[in-house]
């Protein structure tokens, strides 16, 4: 005999998809919660969320809007990124397994080694990096201002964490600038190789092909526009174009539908799905509301120092 378990039971009793968005905005009002989304995440969680976009933006939303609690629907770095910069609000991470191959690459004790083979060289850490690392960093950045960052800086030499291919497309737009990388990088955007773009190219003659900088030089070099999430968006709203290959997680594909229905979208690769930013769910929203989990802390003397990288990046918008 086979027995069918219904879908709703894992949805917590009957709640559907729909139920679930009505119980989450009565949860919100009650809570004076406000749900922050980064472009990456699934559609259903997009599309409960008060907010969404890239780190840098939701960095400034975080720190600027009124609320008792933020839920960030993200990784683990940008939840811990709301928390130091609104230190006096409830930050909840609805999944907290949700972390980042790209912020493990480096730690605290790495950063401490490198000033003191560089000593007096600034460290620019990217955003995608625990707290502990940006406490130990001079100035934070996101893909959307790293080069604004970069430029920022006195001195030729610069310490760029922890990406690589972020810090090589940094390099090549400030060619006096001379910049010492961490051998880091994003395992989801690093599948992306050459001949993916070159076959992608010769399928769709017409379309523009947009890279995130986190993809590796041999594929940024290929590409038509190069930019964060946020960029990339602009770009394809404010272009003459139809048709649109994009290289970037899968997520972005949901905004860049609602922006420009009309508009035709080719994912680049399909391995660009990062399966932390996939792990939450509408159910995981609720959950976090309802039952206040899973809280971020994070120890006031180290975010302090993180704190200050951050304020002085949001500082240079």
């Amino acid at each position: 005999m086979v027995i069918i378990i219904p879908m709703e039971i894992f949805l917590g009793g009957t709640n559907t998809l729909t139920e679930l968005k009505e119980k989450i905005e009565n949860l919100k009002r009650k809570r004076n919660a406000l749900i922050l989304a980064h472009n990456y995440q699934l559609d259903e969680v997009q599309e409960v969320a008060d907010y969404v976009g890239d780190s840098f933006y939701l960095s400034k939303v975080a720190a600027e809007i009124e609320s008792d609690v933020i839920v960030f629907c993200g990784v683990r770095f940008m939840a811990e990124t709301a928390k130091i910069l609104s230190p006096d609000k409830v930050v909840l991470l609805p999944e907290i397994d949700a972390g980042c191959p790209l912020a493990d690459t480096i730690t605290a004790e790495n950063v401490r080694e490198l000033k003191s083979q560089y000593p007096g060289v600034p460290v620019v850490c990217y955003v995608n990096s625990s707290v502990e690392v940006k406490a130990e960093s001079d100035i934070c950045c996101t893909s959307a201002n790293a080069i604004k960052v970069v430029a920022s800086l006195t001195g030729t030499k610069v310490i760029f964490i922890p990406d690589k291919n972020l810090g090589d497309y940094v390099a090549k737009q400030l060619p006096d600038k001379e910049l010492i990388l961490w051998q880091g990088c994003c395992v989801t955007h690093a599948k992306v190789k050459p001949e993916n773009v070159t076959q992608v190219r010769e399928r769709y003659p017409e379309a523009k092909i947009l890279i995130h900088p986190e993809c590796i030089p041999a594929v940024v070099k290929l590409a038509d526009f190069v930019g964060s999430t946020s960029a990339i968006i602009r770009y394809v709203e404010n272009s003459p174009a139809e048709v649109f290959v994009i290289g970037t997680e899968v997520g972005v594909l949901c905004k860049l539908k609602t922006a420009c229905p009309e508009k035709q979208f080719i994912l680049l690769h399909s391995g660009l799905i990062c399966p932390n930013m996939k792990k939450t769910r509408r159910q995981s929203i609720y959950d976090a509301l309802l039952n206040n989990r899973y809280e971020i802390n994070v120890d006031e003397t180290v975010a302090e120092k993180a704190r200050h990288t951050l304020t002085l990046m949001l500082e240079l918008a």
